[in-house]
């Protein structure tokens, strides 16, 4: 049935039935792809444990999950409302109209007719969450859990909601300009890429001798991420079609054929520097490609994602050296996976974009297309887009770190020995693995041990069996038990070179 227009929430659901304007599977549809999405944040968190050292894996699951939540919490209190409100035609940023959800529940949203508001407001607020706990991977190894926490509530509200604004409101500036950004490739992929980039410009970098032989802890926690990253992608980049239809499946196939090319062309990048097949490259690749995907699977051919995924494979593995030539640590190379990533997405939608696809929903009819459909102006538009998401982004970003960072006890990062001791025992107190501690224990009472061909006594000059100062259990247990010695890849899809 025809939704008839009656009130703000659609109707009154205590005497009508206020589903019968919806087709149930589009909505159960986009329901179940909110939780895929949702699952993404355990995702990242076991994504970016398994690239970070033994001793801060456990710090990189809780920021991803309390990033998370505290981001969707935000969202619901007055994201949404910044974003979508239906009565703010600045273009730029909502208004306080649907704040905390107010009058929010079964009348049609204004970006779709398929689904209910309430639903609409759900799905997009995993958006958001997943944003943020992207982000949470530029605190990685050096940054403090409350302050992340405070820059996260702060960002849904000055940087996310605005350009999510720009992207999907219809008020949009770049809605109504026509360009076209189908899941996320502003908001999401650049947002999350430049945000990152500019949180650790802020933080700085890491020790030196620290970075020296760094390599993940865990390529199976990496492997495993990746896993519930790709399945939450389906749900991400499917459901943002807003029904069970076609458009969705077009998306879905889009996604995993520029994630598998993506991956292959990262492999093979890797393999030709030590001819050996990258389990933590291929999985840097799949993110790429769905990265990627992810502003383009609801507008592109199927057969123009091969190239997409090679293009943004190489493209994405050679951008990992971008942040030695500007002196920036971004630990987990957001920048290079997502800004990257989403650029070279935005801007295929300028060649590609097809109004056969577009129409596969059976609602956005007439379209114009990109370059195959012959235009031109496309190109430009989807440029300028991707760089005023860029621009604003990082400006804003420093602004909030800088000003977070000035308010006592707000501090971004921690201390020298919080450093050195790692972040769980540092922030949480708890370790992802129990013998973690065992092991400090052991050293801080066994025989000697050496470090370096320097026995432990040298350093404190004590006898046998006394205890050892906290600096130097650290030391050792980084070069022995962490497991970070050696060479191989130092985080997310970065290169095989050496770091130092």
């Amino acid at each position: 049935m025809e939704y008839n227009g009656t009130g703000p929430t659609g109707g009154n659901s205590a005497v009508e039935d206020l589903n019968v304007y919806y087709d149930l599977g589009d909505t159960a549809y986009v329901l179940i792809s909110s939780s895929m999405v949702f699952i993404m944040v355990p995702g990242l968190g076991f994504l970016y444990s398994g690239l970070a050292r033994r001793k801060s894996a456990l710090s990189m699951i809780w920021a991803c999950m309390m990033g998370g939540a505290v981001a969707i919490f935000t969202w619901y209190f007055w994201g949404y409302s910044l974003a979508f409100s239906r009565t703010a035609t600045n273009g730029y940023i909502g208004n306080l109209h649907s704040f905390g959800l107010h009058n929010v529940l079964g009348a049609p949203t204004a970006g779709t007719p398929l689904v209910p508001e309430l639903l609409f407001a759900l799905y997009q607020g995993m958006f958001c969450g997943v944003t943020l706990a992207i982000i949470m991977g530029a605190v990685a190894e050096r940054g403090r859990l409350l302050p992340a926490m405070v820059f996260t509530f702060l960002y849904v509200t000055i940087v996310y909601a605005p350009v999510a604004c720009w992207a999907w409101n219809p008020n949009g500036w770049a809605f109504k300009w026509g360009v076209y950004d189908y899941a996320g490739g502003g908001p999401v992929e650049i947002g999350s890429g430049v945000a990152g980039l500019a949180y650790s410009l802020v933080l700085g970098r890491r020790r030196e001798k620290l970075l020296l032989n760094f390599r993940p802890h865990n390529v199976s926690l990496v492997t495993l991420g990746t896993i519930l990253l790709w399945f939450g992608w389906l749900g991400f980049n499917g459901a943002s079609s807003f029904g069970a239809n076609l458009r969705a499946v077009y998306a879905s196939w889009n996604s995993d054929l520029t994630a598998i090319f993506a991956a292959v062309s990262w492999c093979l990048m890797d393999y030709r520097l030590v001819r050996k097949w990258s389990t933590v490259a291929i999985c840097s690749g799949f993110i790429s490609g769905l990265v990627a995907a992810t502003p383009a699977s609801g507008f592109v051919p199927l057969w123009s994602s091969v190239p997409l995924g090679i293009i943004s494979g190489v493209a994405c593995n050679l951008a990992t050296k971008i942040k030695f030539h500007i002196g920036i640590d971004d630990a987990l190379d957001l920048f290079a996976e997502h800004a990257v990533a989403g650029i070279i997405g935005l801007i295929w939608n300028g060649f590609f974009a097809a109004d056969y696809v577009i129409g596969l929903d059976g609602v956005n009819f007439g379209a114009e297309g990109g370059w195959i459909n012959h235009n031109y102006s496309a190109l430009y538009k989807q440029v300028v887009y991707a760089l005023a998401c860029a621009a604003y982004t990082f400006v804003m970003t420093c602004i909030i770190c800088y000003s977070i960072n000035k308010v006592p006890g707000l501090e971004l990062r921690a201390d020298e020995d919080a450093e050195m001791r790692g972040m769980d025992e540092a922030q949480i107190g708890e370790f992802a693995y129990d013998y973690v501690e065992v092991r400090r224990d052991y050293l801080a009472w066994a025989h000697p041990i050496q470090t370096d061909g320097v026995p432990i006594e040298h350093y404190k000059n004590q006898p046998t069996l006394t205890p050892i100062g906290p600096d130097v259990i650290s030391e050792a247990t980084d070069r022995g038990s962490d497991g970070s010695g050696g060479s191989g890849s130092r985080g997310s899809g970065v290169s095989t070179e050496k770091e130092s």
